[in-house]
């Protein structure tokens, strides 16, 4: 990589980011309903009754993504060393990447800046299969969600006016969807073999087949690091909803966060203009309660922290970006 292309990504690229993610933060914020309102909620927050259970959602987002970090120094330990601060810096950019792109694909763009050049495709296959890992933790966590939501709870409570068929056929078809995701991560090489069929594929070969490096134990690791995330994620929810209000149990409401995140998998959106699509989700599953201000809030509140503040940290770290050549030489 050149001296012009680095000077393009820290001094042009890096702060139009920061600017950018100001500006979408703006608008996002006045384009929902009860904004007002519902930043005096969260003002209230730190100081009121419960505040631990808000810096603990403060603390939750350090620890979220220190365990992605993980992840990621994990598989590219295959690839090249890289230490955990690197790989902690690299996932930030990947987030500030992410936002303005369909489903965070922009994320590999970010996390390929502190990677070797000649070694960063190989490193884009390596971030599809951890981000495998967390989709196959989301769509398990989201089926047992489904399930009991679907065959414990009263249907009137949350799936009122859908009929059963529809219901049970997308609980068994996320089922079916699970399991094949599922089936593959543990066998890559099967995955391959597909790729390898399709028109053009062999030219990346030597790109796509550093997956057969992951061993049983490695692909575990990978399972357990994602399904600690998911529970940070859901408690940052639980606490929320408990500081803003919204009545519910720990038990049910841990099962429609469930529920709700694996749709919000599922739909299309960009994340950065994505706060409407988990409000209208997070309105839905959960209305049986009356606080629909306190909903929105605690949807607001986790997209702002677990996002905004990593992509705004992460727009700043690429202004400091040391970026290797081939030769392992700095630019």
């Amino acid at each position: 990589m050149n001296k012009s292309i680095k000077i393009l990504i820290k001094w042009i690229i890096g702060p139009l980011l920061a600017a950018w993610l100001f500006y979408s933060l703006y608008r996002q914020v006045k384009a929902q309903p009860d904004m007002d309102a519902s930043i005096a909620l969260i003002k209230s927050l730190p100081f009121g009754a419960g505040a631990w259970k808000f810096w603990m959602v403060i603390l939750f987002v350090f620890v979220n993504w220190a365990l992605e970090a993980r992840k990621w120094q994990l598989l590219m330990g295959v690839l090249q060393p890289m230490s955990f601060t690197t790989a902690f810096k690299s996932v930030l950019c990947g987030v500030t990447f992410s936002l303005n792109t369909p489903n965070r694909m922009g994320e590999y763009g970010g996390r390929i800046l502190f990677v070797e050049e000649g070694k960063r495709i190989r490193s884009i296959t390596l971030s599809v299969a951890g981000g495998m890992a967390q989709l196959i933790i989301t769509m398990l966590m989201g089926c047992l969600g489904l399930a009991y939501l679907i065959f414990y709870l009263p249907p009137s409570r949350i799936f009122a006016g859908i009929p059963a068929f529809w219901v049970q056929l997308f609980f068994y078809g996320s089922m079916a969807g699970t399991l094949i995701f599922l089936l593959f991560f543990f066998r890559m090489n099967w995955l391959l073999h597909l790729l390898h069929k399709l028109p053009y594929a062999a030219r990346f070969s030597k790109y796509i087949n550093i997956l057969e490096t992951f061993d049983a134990k490695i692909l575990l690791r990978l399972l357990f690091l994602s399904l600690l995330r998911y529970i940070v994620f859901v408690l940052q929810y639980i606490f929320m909803l408990q500081l803003l209000q919204v009545e519910q149990s720990v038990w049910i409401g841990f099962w429609l966060v469930a529920v709700m995140f694996w749709m919000l998998s599922i739909i299309p959106s960009i994340a950065i203009a994505e706060l409407g699509i988990r409000g209208t989700v997070a309105k839905a599953l959960f209305a049986y309660s009356s606080n629909t201000l306190g909903i929105l809030t605690a949807t607001f509140g986790i997209w702002f922290v677990n996002l905004f503040i990593p992509a705004l940290i992460g727009s700043l770290l690429i202004l400091g970006i040391k970026i290797k050549n081939k030769n392992d030489q700095l630019l």
